[in-house]
């Protein structure tokens, strides 16, 4: 019997596909229709710190409105804390998501302010999610800034994180670092349980007709993979646990990410496209090719095909290069 089971952030899994943050994992049916097809873990929809605090100006524009018309006007509005105006929604859906599902259950968070990653983090992990995974959804717009000073801000809020939680903590980077491997081993000397890659960037269009800056969202496709392979692959052997994230939408795909050391693979787009019983074909379809290849363990496939093997891992990656364009090349008629 081949054995799917593997750990990651500290936590045992049933299989090594989670369910990524996505519309799929926000409710219960949602909940349970992946914990029927075998998810391994669940992260929630991340928790947006500005959805927050444009709440609570919204309640504090009403009250103030009228205000001062006559002596007892504030009275006709209820004390503040009878609103919504914090992540008490959300906390509420981490309980119930807890109650209802089978596998661990994770936090995702995306914050502005340092306060806010460490505050909300907070309330995430005392809610009883098992983990939180940080959405790091970072640009860095200001020129007078270096890369090592962006750098050293990410490692400090993620220390602060770290220190004001006891649930494992996992970051989700994007792949747009002067020296994505420095900044792996910063995050890995800090204590982070996992790292997640990679975060796809959304970047905005413009509208013709309006003249006006419009957001632009696609999903991912499976070639959205390989940038994930290649750096997974590279990081192999730093302590904290990997997930490839992006471009997993079948079997292939996860035993792809699986080979190159990942510990788990994460799947949304898939999940949108295909439904959360996806993973249940998906979950058949990569016993068969294990079976097929006498793999009798995600233990025994994991890390098969990664950089560790390489005393150079730069000549590992300009050999996949040079390989690359060579045999494409060759495809041209002579």
């Amino acid at each position: 019997m081949t054995d799917l089971t593997t750990r990651y952030l500290g936590l045992s899994l049933r299989s090594p596909i989670v369910a990524s943050s996505s519309p799929v994992t926000g409710d219960p049916d949602g909940w349970r229709a992946l914990d029927d097809a075998g998810v391994g873990a669940v992260v929630l929809p991340s928790l947006f710190e500005e959805q927050i605090e444009q709440e609570a100006v919204e309640v504090d524009r009403m009250l103030a409105t009228g205000a001062e018309a006559f002596g007892e006007a504030a009275g006709y509005f209820p004390e503040l804390d009878s609103y919504n105006t914090g992540p008490d929604h959300y906390l509420a859906r981490v309980a119930e998501a807890k109650a209802i599902l089978s596998v661990p259950v994770i936090a995702s968070l995306n914050a502005t302010s340092s306060g806010g990653w460490v505050r909300y983090g907070r309330l995430l992990a005392e809610a009883g999610a098992d983990a939180v995974e940080l959405n790091v959804n970072l640009v860095a717009t200001d020129p007078a800034l270096t890369g090592t000073e962006v750098e050293a801000a990410l490692v400090t809020m993620v220390t602060d994180v770290l220190d004001a939680v006891d649930v494992p903590v996992a970051v989700k980077l994007g792949p747009f670092w002067s020296s994505l491997g420095h900044l792996a081993a910063r995050l890995d000397e800090a204590g982070v349980a996992g790292l997640v890659l990679f975060n796809r960037p959304f970047a905005p269009d413009i509208d013709l007709g309006a003249l006006s800056v419009v957001p632009h969202l696609t999903l991912s496709e499976p070639d959205d993979l390989f940038l994930s392979l290649r750096w997974i692959g590279l990081l192999e052997g730093i302590t904290a646990d990997l997930a490839a994230s992006s471009g997993i939408h079948d079997a292939p795909a996860v035993a792809k990410a699986l080979l190159a050391g990942a510990d788990v693979a994460m799947m949304a787009s898939a999940l949108l496209r295909h439904g959360p019983g996806h993973v249940a074909t998906v979950l058949a379809d990569l016993r068969t090719w294990m079976a097929e290849r006498e793999y009798t363990s995600v233990d025994q496939l994991r890390g098969s095909v990664s950089a560790r093997g390489v005393a150079d891992p730069a000549a590992y990656v300009r050999a996949n290069y040079l390989d690359t364009l060579t045999s494409y090349s060759s495809t041209f008629p002579t």
